[in-house]
């Protein structure tokens, strides 16, 4: 029996978050094709055989002067001491630059290399594209590819990972699918949201404090608040007659329901706060909220 985390990195889109969701066959964290979806740490629990392994999806790696990308990245890079084992993944159509900047971090976690997204390329740009990164294989411990759409991916890279966890006791109960609390995931689904429903701009200046739940035998009662940073933004996210409000609420019910398995009466509010992604303590707060 062995258990152990496993500090999921890469840049923005690598696909970190579709490859946990794939290994749990759950959907629990958030995906978009957009920058910088990822924005909490979010802990996925998979059981194989015998053993417990702790998935954390991290912030993609990138370079920013934003102070909000930069607390980001912050997050991302600490995760990376903080576990047993680094799961780096990279899309097969990537250079191999994104790597190159990993491994300039120097970082004394042993880690394995995902090449993702392998459906993307024909069969001899493949082997090109893994020819390319063995010559770095004094580095990692392993190169898998992987798709997320291939199901016989899935069991070759849990027990490359399991060969570097400990004999212990789990860390958690065997029958969860994350020790997070359930507040932080509702937050991710609605963002989530908001990332399918809205242009590129709105997004990034926007996140979800959720306010209450109530939860009863046969539905939910979610009331959440939507922070955007200028009043404009606030129009977009409202609509005409409430209407931009009232599709993105529909859809993020969705959501909440597929996961909770329950009815759920989902109450979205819009508030403005200036320049939040300039303020350092709002967004410590907010990120760990």
């Amino acid at each position: 029996m062995k258990s152990g985390f496993i500090s999921v990195v890469g840049r923005t889109n690598a696909g970190k978050s579709t490859v946990i969701n794939s290994l749990m066959g759950e959907k629990i964290a958030l995906v978009s094709h957009k920058k910088n979806a990822t924005r909490r740490k979010i802990r996925a629990i998979v059981m194989h055989g015998e053993n417990q392994l702790i998935f954390v999806d991290t912030p993609g790696l990138h370079k920013s002067d934003k102070l909000f990308n930069q607390t980001l990245i912050e997050s991302a890079k600490k995760s990376i001491n903080d576990c047993d084992i680094v799961l780096f993944v990279v899309s097969a159509k990537d250079s191999t630059k994104d790597y190159e900047e990993f491994l300039s971090l120097n970082s004394k976690k042993p880690h394995i290399l995902l090449l993702n997204k392998i459906d993307l390329l024909p069969q001899d740009k493949l082997l090109s594209k893994i020819k390319e990164y063995e010559k770095f294989s004094s580095h990692f411990q392993a190169l898998l590819p992987y798709s997320f759409k291939a199901k016989s991916h899935r069991k070759p890279l849990l027990d490359e990972l399991c060969k570097y966890l400990n004999f212990d006791k789990y860390y958690y109960e065997t029958d969860i699918l994350s020790p997070d609390n359930e507040k932080d995931i509702y937050k991710e689904l609605i963002l989530e949201a908001i990332f399918e429903s809205f242009s590129d701009e709105l997004p990034y200046s926007s996140d979800v404090l959720i306010e209450s739940i109530i939860e009863k035998e046969d539905i939910l009662h979610i009331k959440a608040l939507i922070i955007t940073d200028t009043n404009a933004h606030k129009i977009i996210l409202i609509g005409k007659n409430a209407q931009a409000i009232k599709r993105l609420g529909i859809k993020a019910r969705k959501k909440l329901e597929s996961f909770s398995f329950k009815k759920v009466n989902l109450k979205l509010f819009v508030s403005v706060k200036k320049a939040w992604i300039k303020d350092k303590k709002f967004l410590d707060e907010l990120l760990n909220s």
